[in-house]
């Protein structure tokens, strides 16, 4: 069977083909540790869940407009103005079916066969993917460890090209929980603006932060930046509604457009009733949030405790996001390695670097039980003990 170019091109999830087989494990009888969810182990807050069947309760389950509900465009344009002193209108925002689903529309209005998009690494495994899906060249620029895996102005200086389109930023990042500071935001508009291309700024993990007055959007750098911005993020980690599948765009109008258009030829709208769920999300009781930070910060503080005393390995503390990133170089073995033993000899599940551009890596998520992270570290202990 001949399947397209486009597809083939397109490398399967990792992330997800580690949970599969430890999943698998599972059902035989296995006791696996899964280090590997990109998923709070949280329930969706009952105000939310309320919210939401309050709407299906009043028969809200029919198409809505493409590009999503007012009521939610509405609290979207609110929470922007509350977080990051933009100010947008209805006709530039769109509500998509996860901040996946909006960046994929995002890469594919913005790109022609050919062009770039600098993409900082390591980065979220499905950021090339999705710009080699919409035709266009991922170029990758290597941040370092001792930088705390961020980028700088002089690395994407050496990067751009007259075929540059786009830059990708992702703050706190996945997979290091990495989180650039105002200052060097600033330099990085500074640099959009003088080279024109758009900033993509995923800020899915915007919330979940551990230190104070560390987090900042690339927003924060005020009007300039506006009409080079695209502003990605959703409700999914924030506030456990992974399954909701909805997320959004606040961009140009022209952007905000023609994303509608494509949303509107591809899966219409977001479901209907979560749209509602997501307002609550958004404009209620946000005590959630401070709550589930508070509890994976004491799970981050106790898995950096623990790789502070393990044999060949060494991690950057994630200021965001709930992922450890440890470096497992000195095992002289490559992070798909380490994966598979660890899986096969002690039953725990982490995703290989490799997946995220750096092999001397592993990731590992917080979002499980503090009993799980235990065990799990047990385990790990145990096998570089034995390599």
């Amino acid at each position: 069977m001949r399947l397209s170019q486009r597809i083939s091109d397109v490398s399967p999830s990792q992330t997800l083909a580690i949970s599969n087989k430890a999943k698998m494990m599972k059902k035989e009888g296995v006791d696996v540790i899964g280090f590997g969810a990109g998923e709070p182990d949280f329930d969706t807050p009952i105000h939310i869940k309320d919210a939401a069947k309050k709407s299906l309760d009043a028969g809200f389950t029919k198409y809505t407009a493409a590009s999503g509900i007012p009521e939610l465009k509405d609290a979207v344009i609110k929470k922007i103005e509350r977080d990051n002193g933009f100010s947008y209108e209805q006709n530039q925002i769109i509500i998509s079916c996860g901040a996946k689903h909006s960046l994929f529309n995002v890469f594919f209005v913005l790109c022609d066969t050919g062009d770039e998009v600098l993409i900082p690494s390591p980065y979220w495994l499905s950021y090339p993917e999705m710009v080699k899906m919409a035709g266009a060249v991922p170029v990758f620029v290597d941040g370092s460890e001792d930088a705390e895996f961020k980028v700088t102005v002089e690395q994407l200086e050496k990067a751009i090209t007259p075929r540059t389109r786009a830059l990708i930023l992702n703050s706190p990042s996945n997979p290091t929980g990495s989180v650039y500071t105002k200052e060097e935001l600033m330099k990085i508009a500074d640099f959009a603006i003088e080279k024109n291309i758009y900033v993509i700024s995923d800020e899915i993990y915007d919330k979940i932060i551990y230190e104070d007055n560390v987090y900042a959007s690339i927003s924060s750098y005020g009007q300039k930046i506006k009409d080079l911005l695209v502003i990605v993020n959703g409700v999914s980690k924030t506030y456990s509604m992974t399954g909701w599948r909805i997320g959004y765009i606040a961009a140009p109008v022209e952007i905000a457009k023609a994303v509608s258009n494509l949303q509107s030829h591809s899966t219409s709208n977001p479901t209907s009733f979560a749209q509602y769920g997501a307002v609550e999300a958004l404009m209620g009781d946000q005590s959630c949030i401070t709550n589930k930070v508070t509890e994976f910060k004491k799970r981050r503080d106790y898995m950096m405790g623990r790789f502070e005393n393990m044999k060949n390995l060494s991690c950057v503390t994630p200021l965001g996001a709930f992922y450890t990133f440890p470096n497992i170089a000195k095992t002289g073995k490559t992070s798909t390695e380490i994966a598979g033993e660890l899986l096969d000899s002690v039953h725990v599940a982490v995703v290989p670097g490799v997946a995220f551009g750096r092999d001397e890596n592993i990731r590992l998520s917080f979002a499980t039980s503090m009993e799980n992270i235990e065990k799990g570290l047990d385990r790990i202990e145990k096998y570089l003990e034995s390599i």
